[in-house]
């Protein structure tokens, strides 16, 4: 039988070839990465904790600052993908951003990122000069993340928790409560925790071409990042029980009813663990907790608890 000699074509990935004929609009838009706004979420804490969800003023207040920090997180987004694009490209999963894939053009997105970030930042100022400069601080944070400070061994991930911390400052700041300190170090073990988990997501899937994407990654080992999630595993809980059944919440909300809120944080944390240990997730935070039933549904109750304790309806 005879061979045939035509050589081998590449055939392209149509489904590619579709999102590539997409308006620059669109890849601009999935560069600012909608998915993970989610993360802005923790700017309404300020709103539930401060006892200030039913006041109409704080929520159009909490409301704007959300918007607010969903087009910084998007600038974050873009000028990260602008000074990763090399790397990203040999990423499994990242190569598909748009920058990366070369679908939105590096001119766009550094010019886009230059007038969201300042009318991001004009309407910071607007909303309150505090929370237009904790807004400053919060992109010029990141910007440095994107540069030096993610190249620096727990550094790095000690900058994204921060950035937590300060989504969580600047939603208190836009309803003008005060956010307990009990809160804060709840909030910066939490994202260290995930920031983490993170790392960890990275190393096991990347193997040994972890240091080529993100030469970080060669300063840390699985147990290594066992470990220091093991203990900020710990100190998240502890933090986290401490508030709820201290004097000064007690005293504050009225009720010492909110440590029976414990059990939420505490299944949310296990499944978070079996999800990376067990299904190889962490990569994404805010698409692994989309797409976990389990995980979803205990955050959602933990909500609705939070905000019956605190609230009690029954009692008005």
């Amino acid at each position: 039988m005879a061979r045939s000699t035509s050589p081998n074509l590449a055939v392209p990935d149509p489904s590619f070839t579709e999102v590539s004929s997409r308006p620059t609009a669109y890849h601009l838009f999935i560069a600012l990465r909608p998915h993970q706004w989610t993360k802005n979420l923790l700017l309404f804490a300020g709103l539930v904790f401060g006892r200030r969800l039913f006041d109409s003023a704080a929520v159009l207040a909490a409301v704007q600052g959300f918007a607010i920090f969903c087009a910084l997180s998007g600038v974050v987004y873009l000028v990260n993908d602008v000074a990763d694009r090399e790397s990203d490209r040999q990423h499994p999963l990242k190569r598909r951003r748009p920058i990366a894939a070369g679908t939105l053009p590096l001119p766009i997105a550094i010019a886009a990122a230059a007038v969201i970030a300042a009318a991001a930042l004009a309407a910071a100022f607007a909303l309150s000069w505090r929370f237009g400069l904790i807004a400053a601080i919060y992109l010029a944070l990141q910007g440095l993340y994107s540069g030096a400070l993610k190249h620096i061994v727990i550094v790095d991930v000690l900058t994204v928790a921060i950035g937590f911390v300060l989504r969580a400052v600047a939603g208190a700041i836009a309803v003008n409560v005060v956010i307990s300190h009990w809160l804060s170090v709840c909030t910066i073990l939490l994202a260290l925790f995930i920031a983490l988990a993170k790392r960890r997501h990275e190393l096991v899937l990347l193997a040994d071409s972890a240091t080529s994407h993100r030469p970080i990654l060669g300063e840390y080992t699985l147990y290594l990042l066992d470990q220091m999630i093991a203990v900020v595993t710990a100190s998240t809980m502890i933090a986290y029980i401490f508030y709820t059944i201290s004097p000064e919440t007690s005293a504050k909300f009225g009720t010492e009813w909110l440590g029976l809120t414990i059990p939420f944080p505490l299944y949310g944390i296990f499944r978070y663990l079996y999800l990376v240990h067990r299904r190889e997730g962490g990569g994404n935070p805010s698409d692994l907790l989309l797409s976990d039933r389990p995980l979803l549904a205990c955050v959602m109750l933990w909500v609705i608890a939070v905000v019956l304790i605190i609230y009690r309806p029954w009692n008005a």
